[in-house]
């Protein structure tokens, strides 16, 4: 076999197996969850509570999300009217999760806390994380103020919209159930 074959059949393997290996996704995890909690307010011993799917607020967050929650109750954080949330949702292929805190009917703070894409990370940068304070909820479960998007992180700006929103959802939820 000539040189030039050999040359030729390594590099072709060599592409042949670039393009066929799987790409590592890396998982950044920017804040832990408990932390972010702790940082929110400032003690381990504030009260957790737990927000129940039920049937009435299921419509609702399908209309948010588009899909169903896959979990029947939600883990919440709560200290004189404010509350604090950690969920997921996908952005592109895979789930990003946020730290949200509402305060009296309006988002407080909005974190990355653990970042899986391969593209979109700049959400998590305060130039985008910002535009939400003070956002509320409308009617039509759009947030009141527009967010400017990140070119090339659309999914992964739409995933956090969709967060900020379900925070709110869910924040007014818990005020009324814990009123009753």
């Amino acid at each position: 076999m000539s040189l030039f074959r050999i040359v030729r059949a390594t590099t072709f393997l060599t592409l042949l197996l670039m393009g066929v290996a799987p790409v590592g996704r890396a998982t950044t995890v920017y804040q832990e969850p408990e932390d972010f909690i702790r940082e929110v307010f400032g003690s381990p011993a504030v009260r957790s509570g737990r927000l129940w799917i039920d049937k009435d607020l299921q419509p609702e967050v399908r209309r948010i999300l588009g899909h169903d929650l896959s979990v029947l109750r939600i883990r919440y954080w709560s200290q004189a009217g404010r509350t604090a949330w950690i969920l997921e949702e996908i952005g592109k292929d895979q789930p990003i999760t946020a730290g949200i805190v509402i305060n009296d009917t309006k988002i407080e703070q909005i974190k990355v806390l653990i970042f899986r894409e391969t593209r979109g990370w700049e959400i998590r940068y305060p130039f985008f994380t910002d535009q939400f304070s003070g956002a509320g909820l409308e009617q039509n479960y759009d947030l009141s103020q527009h967010i400017d998007g990140i070119s090339g992180a659309t999914l992964s700006v739409n995933a956090m919209v969709k967060l900020a929103r379900l925070a709110l959802l869910f924040h007014r939820h818990s005020q009324i159930r814990e009123r009753k």
